[in-house]
């Protein structure tokens, strides 16, 4: 299990992903249930607690795990859910509203889109606007093809 760990966090650290963070993701994508406390992730990646909680809050605030409670417990248990990139999809809009917004406001600073600068800039909104519209439809259709799977 530790080499499969290593191996799919690598993957998503080539892809971006901060390497901790990827570890302790790939941990839980390969947990029976998808949980572990943080004492579980401490010692299964063999690293501090403080890593932890740093790469757990990164995971959180990307919506690729969520924080829960052990029955009759105080200690803290992170989950990833079943279909995580599934609720991944449907969140992109917190990834690129924040850059469509960015970016539309700045093609008057730039000078407007008959610039090139702003012509560049707008073809950037168009073109996440077109992929946070797609990835809706993707979303959608998964969801249709896996009732139809069940």
């Amino acid at each position: 299990m530790a080499a499969f760990v290593e191996r799919l966090g690598s993957a998503f650290t080539d892809a971006g992903f901060p390497r901790l963070p990827a570890r302790v993701f790939s941990s839980l994508l390969a947990t029976e249930d998808g949980r572990m406390t943080a004492t579980d992730l401490v010692e299964a990646l063999e690293v501090s607690p403080a890593a932890i909680s740093g790469a757990v809050n990164y995971l959180a605030s990307v919506h690729l795990i969520h924080r829960g409670r052990e029955r009759g417990s105080r200690r803290d248990v992170y989950v990833v859910r079943d279909d995580v990139w599934h609720d991944m999809m449907l969140n992109s809009g917190r990834i690129y509203d924040p850059f469509i917004r960015a970016l539309a406001d700045g093609v008057a600073t730039v000078g407007g889109d008959s610039t090139r600068a702003g012509a560049r800039l707008a073809l950037s909104v168009e073109f996440l606007e077109f992929v946070s519209v797609e990835v809706a439809g993707i979303a959608s259709r998964w969801e249709e093809r896996r009732s139809a799977s069940v």
